[in-house]
């Protein structure tokens, strides 16, 4: 049996795991995200494969990254919260210093890879996972692949633009709308509140109270996922399309989208649209990200066949 050592790194913490070629969990904890540079963190890293060392042959190292992540170069695009990584070959850092194989991935694409391994998606081809946080991120998977697009953007659903397009230079997009941080910034503008002062948890129990305004923001907020998800699907036309993020372990939201869904669905079309909750939660990086160095190193090896045969 081959091990790995795999992370998942956030803003604020590093998750970390030691599995195996299954994607069964053998250990599992976390340390927080490294704030004073890359040489904390690619030590923070070293510190924990050097520790998973001292009991196991290790094959490889899996990372879950926040940004765009440029899997064959190792280089990191954009903007997160962790601005160091940002600048250097973090790939080639981590293999100097570690002497092993490394991959890295997006984190939400990582969620996605999870699900088609072990999870939801289980056997499907080509699908879609929405995931639903302070914005609308996600991942496309055709052929049982992700599909990063030409400049490393493909599943970042949430800049498609909704509303408002007509009134202003760009308008309001699906993450502005439908993201749990557009909700909560609806609901405060209508209840002349502080947004800092809420978050999705209190405005769903605003709602559960009996506030009729919070009500209404959530009924356009599910509205405006519904309108998305419609366009998703007739876009790729993928096998499933799946829902992740906090929120969707709501109970009853999964159905409340599929229920506007359903209205929406022309009369003379052939086209079901629904949506499946994902089945992992905090895992789902890690396992992702497993899975994708798997992925990743079979693909290497058949391209060096290949070359050695030609």
């Amino acid at each position: 049996m081959n091990y790995y050592a795999v992370f998942d790194v956030g803003g604020s913490a590093i998750k970390y795991s030691l599995m195996d070629g299954a994607g069964h969990f053998l250990e599992k904890s976390s340390i927080p995200t490294p704030k004073d540079g890359i040489e904390s963190f690619v030590n923070t890293i070293d510190s924990v494969v050097k520790e998973f060392q001292k009991s196991h042959v290790l094959s490889g190292i899996a990372l879950s990254m926040p940004g765009a992540v440029d899997v064959e170069s190792g280089y990191i695009k954009g903007l997160t919260a962790v601005s160091y990584i940002h600048g250097p070959n973090i790939k080639e850092l981590i293999q100097v210093r570690t002497e092993l194989p490394v991959e890295l991935e997006n984190d939400a694409n990582c969620a996605g890879l999870a699900e088609g391994w072990i999870g939801a998606a289980k056997g499907i081809n080509d699908y879609i996972c929405i995931v639903i946080g302070s914005g609308i991120g996600g991942a496309v998977v055709l052929d049982k692949k992700v599909r990063h697009g030409n400049s490393l953007f493909g599943g970042e659903f949430g800049y498609m633009i909704l509303e408002d397009y007509l009134n202003q230079p760009i308008g309001e997009s699906w993450s502005s709308l439908a993201a749990t941080r557009g909700l909560v910034m609806h609901v405060a503008r209508r209840k002349n509140m502080d947004p800092n002062t809420l978050d999705g948890l209190k405005v769903f129990k605003m709602a559960d109270g009996g506030d009729l305004d919070v009500q209404d923001e959530i009924e356009k907020f599910i509205k405006r996922l519904a309108v998305g998800i419609y366009n998703l699907q007739y876009i790729i036309d993928p096998e499933k399309i799946l829902i992740g993020g906090a929120i969707s372990k709501r109970e009853g939201f999964i159905d409340q989208i599929n229920e506007k869904l359903k209205i929406m669905k022309p009369s003379d079309a052939c086209l079901d649209i629904q949506v499946q909750i994902c089945q992992f939660g905090n895992d789902s990086n890690l396992i992702g990200a497993l899975y994708h160095f798997l992925q990743r190193n079979q693909d290497l090896q058949s391209n060096k066949q290949c070359e050695a045969l030609s």
